[in-house]
């Protein structure tokens, strides 16, 4: 996957991170972000990777975002992979 594609699956996951009453809030906690930094990161492809990362961690996530836009379930995590940061991940 490319970066531009990535980007837009991030892009996709944070609009449906925001319209999530349930999972917003969880995701803001967890970031110490506020609604207002949605809005000013959402260009920074590090924040996107952030994005993404977040979803991946529960499965339920991941379906349910990708059932929504009707993507293919392994697309969030190939497009985490495909932004800034990844090559940090260490399965140690």
């Amino acid at each position: 996957m490319d970066h531009e594609q990535a980007q837009v699956i991030a892009l996709q996951a944070l609009a449906w991170l925001v319209g999530n009453d349930e999972l917003c809030p969880i995701f803001l906690g967890a970031t110490g972000g506020s609604a207002d930094d949605l809005r000013a990161k959402a260009t920074e492809p590090a924040f996107l990777a952030a994005v993404l990362e977040f979803i991946t961690m529960d499965d339920a996530w991941v379906v349910a975002f990708c059932d929504t836009l009707d993507l293919a379930y392994d697309k969030p995590l190939r497009a985490r992979y495909a932004l800034p940061g990844a090559e940090a991940v260490h399965w140690t």
